[in-house]
């Protein structure tokens, strides 16, 4: 491990500090291109996330899983929107879909706003323009970000298609009214975004926003898994469904699917 993966695990678990599971949460964080797992864990060839756009479409699923996103990851609301930080959101179909949203869809799905995140590319363009390697991926396909390492130039805003990353413009401690210790917060001056929720994946849980989907708006709303296991929930999906990838035109291949 060099100086650089040593110096963050020593920085992000200070912010962890009193918590369980500090130490799977920071290795999660800066696995250094490796898939960390502990027993109990969860692991994967390749994950991947097949979202409903239908039984995602109301505004109380997708608030619930921002709200459980952001919550969890210590995602500052900032009420400047230049200057926003979020890791999912909604967005019009025709701004997800460009390329897709001339197709004689029902008019209710172009209608109806759908849930956005990072893609998690099989080949990501934010990896490759990164100068630092703060962004990178791993094994399981996780696109991820380490933090401490971020020089804060945007490039991979810049390179990433989907506007899936957000720049601290501002200490987001501001923001946060009760940061919650288990999970490292950022500093004024780097990038952030969704990362799958790997320190949860870690603890053999869902990903924040599958969880919120499912209470929300019931079994298969979200549905998270191994796209490389052929008998995967995720699998079979994308076997029996008709699904819509964001941009496909671009040749990033994203690792997010929709259903509709």
């Amino acid at each position: 491990m060099d100086e650089s993966r040593r110096n963050f695990l020593k920085v992000a678990g200070s912010a962890a500090v009193g918590a369980a599971w500090a130490v799977p949460v920071v290795k999660a964080l800066a696995g250094g291109g490796k898939t960390q797992t502990w027993p109990g864990g969860r692991a994967a060839r390749r994950w991947a996330l097949v979202i409903d756009v239908n039984k995602c479409s109301s505004p109380a699923v997708q608030r619930a899983c921002a709200e459980a996103c952001h919550r969890v990851h210590n995602v500052p609301h900032v009420p400047e929107h230049k200057h926003e930080v979020k890791w999912i959101w909604s967005t019009g179909f025709e701004n997800a879909f460009p390329e897709q949203a001339h197709h004689d869809y029902r008019r209710d799905l172009l209608e109806n706003p759908v849930m956005v995140l990072c893609n998690h590319c099989e080949r990501p363009p934010c990896v490759r323009v990164c100068p630092t390697q703060a962004t990178f991926k791993r094994p399981d396909g996780v696109v991820m970000m380490d933090m401490h390492r971020c020089i804060g130039c945007r490039y991979c805003i810049a390179a990433c298609p989907y506007g899936a990353r957000s720049f601290n413009w501002e200490d987001p401690l501001k923001y946060l009214d009760h940061p919650r210790p288990d999970y490292p917060h950022r500093t004024k001056g780097v990038v952030e975004k969704c990362t799958f929720c790997t320190e949860r994946l870690a603890r053999g849980l869902e990903p924040a926003c599958v969880e919120a989907a499912v209470r929300v708006a019931g079994p298969g709303a979200m549905v998270f898994g191994d796209v490389g296991d052929p008998n995967s929930a995720v699998s079979q999906l994308l076997r029996t469904k008709t699904t819509l990838r964001r941009k496909p035109g671009l040749g990033t291949e994203p690792h997010v699917f929709y259903v509709v």
